[in-house]
Order: C-alpha cells, then structure tokens, then sequence
C-alpha cells in the first residue's frame, strides 16, 4: 500500500510540474495558483519574478467562516472567484495565468476559472 501511495504522490508532483513548464512563458504575468483539499478551497495570485504571494484567499478566510461558503463546495468555487478577481482589480491585476496543478480543469476548477473571467480577471 505504501509502495501504491508513493507513486501517486510523484505522478501528481510530476503533473504539476508539467503544467507549470508551460506557464514559464508568462512570466511578466502573475500566476493564479489553486489548491484543493479534502474540505476547502484556496486561491493565490502569486508573482514568480519576485517569489511573493500578492494575494491569498480560502475558503477558510474570516470573511467566509460561518457562511455556507465555508466549505468546498459548487457555490464557493463561484464567490471564491468573483472575490479573489475584485481583489486583483483593486491591486490594478488584470491578467493572470491558471495555474491548475495537478487537477483537471473539472467541476470546481472550471467554475471557479469561469466566475473569474465574468468577474473581469483576463486568462
């Protein structure tokens, strides 16, 4: 079982880096970086050229907790996009580049990207 866990673990790091290797093409644009865990969602725009996090956002953020946008779910892909592409706004980002990991562009990832772009964040 362990042998089983250690080779999904490297073929999931390995995807990440695949997709990243592409997105080295942008690098005057920030990366919109999303993570996935068991119950929550987070989202960061980060900065590659100076290795920061220009913004930072989850669904365990205080202005989500104790809202029905507390949790992973369908809705909170929605608010986590429109929120974190009116934060980009007011720190004058524009354009981004999707960094998707090691997840398919599926289900939450895909509302999330969509509830973005209507909100105004070009990618």
């Amino acid at each position: 079982m362990e042998k089983r866990l250690k080779k999904r673990t490297k073929q999931r790091i390995s995807r990440a880096k695949r997709v990243r290797r592409h997105l080295r093409l942008y690098t005057a644009k920030p990366r919109l970086s999303v993570f996935k865990s068991n119950r929550h969602l987070f989202v960061q725009i980060i900065d590659d050229e100076t290795g920061q996090t220009l913004l930072g956002l989850g669904t365990r953020s205080k202005e989500f907790q104790g809202t029905k946008f507390a949790r992973k779910s369908k809705e909170s892909a929605q608010k986590l996009g429109q929120v974190i592409a009116e934060r980009a706004k007011e720190q004058k980002i524009d354009e981004v580049v999707f960094d998707r990991g090691s997840y398919c562009y599926h289900g939450l990832l895909s509302l999330l990207a969509d509830s973005a772009r209507s909100s105004g964040l070009n990618f």
